[in-house]
């Protein structure tokens, strides 16, 4: 059955609205695609893996990790290192000394003390004929020492061939001199004049090598290296960058179970090279932190032996006072003294003496602050307290007052970073002068206390005479005095057996080692992968976007659906020179086509009582093979006893006479403005009842003469001599001419080109249909490649010896592989 509208059922407006409509994606024709270009994968794929294996093999730089473990113990509180109570400040949990130390090692402080200190701004490589290598330090046979004083050109590779003797040739690049040239003392750098290449130079060790932009010396490394080596690659780098290329590749964590265990790892393309920072990263921060702690306990140490020195005088002047009352005044035995009260009064003083010292500690401190002389800073156990609000505070002050310098030499006072380094320091200025505060007001308030429970007690004393009054103030002054003495040498102790017991908090639980571990990168499984993976995907990409762009019309069913059209027939591709293939070719699939189509031709029209059925051949556009169907189903009737005429009415450009050798001179046109009679267009062919009236020159006005009434006349006669009338009639997406010529037609049929015709196209005739506005209509599908098995079930037969074209047919692999499998398990 062929499909078309649907009368039964009263369609509403949108229904309407989808006829025409096509999908935006045809996912059958994109796997179909895929099928068909499927050598272009299998070629992406070889191409992926021949590029992923020279990358591995020649320019992948293996990337290698190392790591150290270290504890850390909080014993102490110091205002360089500070501790737990860090918390205060920032409200956070945790191991907040571990949380210090991980940015003292990302600090740029101590990776720039690194770098300069082992000129780590060196770097040594070797290089085959594709691919360099990163070496160590120690792995190089000779070190490189430039001198600090010469401006150096940086990220210039230097090469040292080993000559005989203790001698290497050195070898600078044929082009790529700067005359921007790096000072490693000022760090920064100077132009200096345009010179020439330095030309090559061998040099002994220990020999100054000297140009324009380098001077520096080689000394002979005491390690003998394992590696013979062909060349040494040396690239000096500023200090800047290889203080930020270290940092980043360094990482800090914590132990998941104890959280004062710190793992330090790091990165970087040679081994050894790692192992060696590591070590030598955190033996210099245990250096670091074990100076930092003294440095507080030493300068306790001293200002309390300052303190000590001056109270010493001035007991020894209070007890030579004691002693001349006793012996002057004879007052050393008192009667009847009130031994309770003269004791409390001792304990008091004792206890305000004491305050007054740690009073004396705490104003020090605060002069310290006011006048930012850390490195004066004094241990708050000498003021009576310990306090990790303040130690911290003072800490986090110190370490502002150090960035404000640093960035004072890049930015303008007023700068918005100047202003918040300015706020962030009064708000540690607040923080450390509210915790003095509270101690202040707390020592003063004991103060007042003592002072009246002193002169409480001292009312009992009224009653004694004069001169033994004058003895118990003068015994307890060299009280209260002695009571200072002791508190300050008490604390004087504490420090120092601090000082004597002090060491690094830092211990190295497991050292970096060169065990041998495997690279950590790159991943080369995961590089093939992505490069093969993202080459296999070019063509699927280009075939995806080739097919959601493609609006041409490829498959029959969705051609159906989307206009529900009746379909005539489906003409396979033409592989004749000409177009007529019916006459020329009358076996073939096509010749085939076109009889079914001439046999279904009896549902789109209806009976003429007698009379001769015309039939429009129209398309959207031209190269749709409107012609070519008009010709093969017009020689398809002739053929078949009916009394046809061929009529080329696409005045506007004539194609019909050229396939049978007819002479264009007289045509339609001058039929239509009365030049010539009918007879005299119309023109006989090799077929017996077939005849054609060819279009004839090209006029200027090809729609009033096609609309004429002549027009109309001349097809009414041809009515009466013949059976069938085709007419070769515009293209309907271009010119009205054929919506125009369908009323007087009995049946209508459009040609639709197999990816060709756009589906936009198609938009305006079926609405048209579905509108009634045309009726009689049937589509042709033209120029179908069978090989393609779109389908609707028509080119059946290719391969079965029953068209002509079978002969030359060959099954495509995927069929014969298909065909294959069949035959091997349909065996008995």
């Amino acid at each position: 059955m062929i499909p078309g509208k649907d009368t039964t059922v009263e369609k509403n407006d949108s229904q309407k609205e989808k006829y025409g409509s096509f999908s935006l994606f045809d996912i059958e024709h994109f796997l179909r695609r895929i099928l068909k270009n499927w050598y272009w994968f299998v070629f992406m794929l070889l191409v992926g893996y021949v590029i992923s294996w020279v990358y591995s093999k020649y320019y992948a730089q293996n990337v290698y990790s190392s790591n150290l473990s270290l504890s850390i113990s909080s014993n102490t509180s110091s205002y360089f290192t500070p501790n737990q109570s860090i918390n205060f400040i920032y409200g956070q949990n945790g191991n907040q000394d571990g949380i210090y130390l991980k940015k003292m090692l990302l600090s740029r402080s101590h990776n720039e003390f690194l770098v300069k200190g082992l000129d780590l701004f060196v770097d040594y490589s070797t290089k085959g004929s594709i691919k360099s290598t990163y070496l160590d330090k120690d792995d190089s046979p000779v070190f490189l020492q430039i001198d600090k004083k010469h401006a150096q050109q940086i990220n210039y590779a230097i090469t040292l061939m080993p000559k005989s003797n203790n001698t290497y040739e050195v070898v600078l690049p044929e082009e790529g001199q700067s005359t921007n040239l790096y000072s490693y003392e000022t760090e920064g750098f100077q132009s200096i004049n345009a010179y020439e290449r330095p030309a090559n130079k061998v040099i002994k060790i220990g020999e100054w090598y000297t140009s324009p932009n380098l001077r520096f010396r080689l000394i002979k490394n005491p390690i003998k290296s394992k590696i013979v080596l062909d060349k040494i690659i040396v690239n000096l780098n500023s200090v800047n960058q290889a203080v930020n290329e270290i940092v980043s590749s360094i990482t800090v964590d914590f132990d998941k179970e104890i959280n004062s265990i710190m793992i330090i790892g790091k990165t970087g393309y040679n081994l050894n090279s790692t192992v060696s920072f590591l070590n030598k990263s955190v033996a210099e921060l245990q250096k670091k932190r074990f100076a930092d702690k003294n440095t507080v306990d030493k300068n306790t140490e001293s200002y309390l032996q300052d303190n000590l020195d001056g109270i010493r005088k001035r007991l020894d002047s209070s007890a030579a006072v004691l002693n001349y009352l006793k012996t002057s005044e004879k007052l050393y035995d008192i009667k009847d003294r009130d031994e309770k009260s003269l004791t409390k009064i001792k304990d008091l003083e004792a206890k305000k003496a004491d305050l007054e010292s740690k009073l004396s500690s705490l104003n020090t401190i605060r002069r310290t602050l006011e006048t930012q002389n850390f490195d004066k800073m004094i241990s708050t156990n000498a003021a009576g307290f310990e306090d990790g609000l303040f130690t911290a505070s003072v800490s986090e002050l110190k370490a502002l007052y150090l960035k404000k310098r640093e960035m004072a030499s890049i930015y303008k006072p007023n700068s918005e970073p100047m202003l918040e380094i300015n706020r962030l320091i009064n708000d540690a200025k607040l923080s450390s002068t509210n915790s003095l505060r509270n101690y202040y007001t707390g020592y003063y308030t004991e103060i007042n206390k003592i002072n009246q429970q002193v002169t409480d007690a001292n009312s009992d004393l009224l009653t004694y005479p004069e001169k033994q009054r004058k003895y118990l103030d003068a015994e307890r002054g060299y009280s209260m005095i002695e009571a200072t003495y002791n508190s300050l040498l008490g604390r004087q102790n504490e420090t120092q057996m601090r000082m004597a017991t002090n060491q690094s908090d830092i211990t190295v639980i497991d050292p970096a080692k060169n065990l041998g571990q495997g690279p950590i990168g790159p991943n080369v499984k995961g590089t093939k992968a992505m490069i093969m993976g993202g080459l296999f995907v070019l063509p699927l990409l280009f075939i995806l976007i080739g097919t959601v762009l493609d609006n041409r019309i490829r498959n029959i069913k969705e051609l159906l659906n989307a206009t529900r059209i009746p379909l005539l027939g489906v003409i396979g591709n033409n592989s004749n020179e000409n177009m007529l293939t019916v006459l020329e070719q009358p076996k073939s699939s096509v010749s085939e086509a076109f009889r079914g189509i001439r046999a279904n031709m009896r549902f789109l029209s209806v009976e003429n009582n007698g009379k001769s059925k015309t039939i429009l051949v129209t398309s959207s556009i031209g190269g749709e093979g409107k012609t070519y169907v008009s010709i093969n189903l017009a020689s398809v009737l002739g053929l078949s006893d009916k009394k046809t005429i061929l009529l080329g009415m696409d005045l506007r450009k004539p194609k019909i006479f050229g396939d049978f050798k007819i002479d264009n001179k007289y045509g339609i046109s001058n039929y239509l403005t009365g030049e010539v009679t009918i007879d005299q267009i119309i023109n006989k062919t090799n077929i017996p009842n077939l005849d054609v009236a060819t279009s004839g020159p090209i006029p200027p006005n090809p729609s009033e003469l096609l609309m004429s009434d002549k027009n109309i006349k001349f097809l009414e006669e041809l009515k009466n001599i013949y059976d069938f009338i085709i007419i070769d009639s515009p293209p309907v997406g271009l010119v009205a001419d054929s919506y125009e010529l369908m009323k007087y037609s009995d049946a209508n049929i459009y040609v639709v080109r197999h990816e060709y015709t756009e589906k936009y196209m198609l938009k305006m005739i079926t609405e048209k249909y579905h509108n009634n506005e045309i009726e009689h209509l049937g589509l042709v599908y033209n120029d179908y490649d069978v090989k393609q098995g779109y389908g609707y079930g028509y080119g059946y037969g290719y391969g079965y010896g029953y068209f002509d074209e079978d002969k030359n047919y060959k099954e495509p692999l995927l069929i014969r592989i298909r065909n294959r499998v069949r035959t091997i398990f349909n065996k008995k």
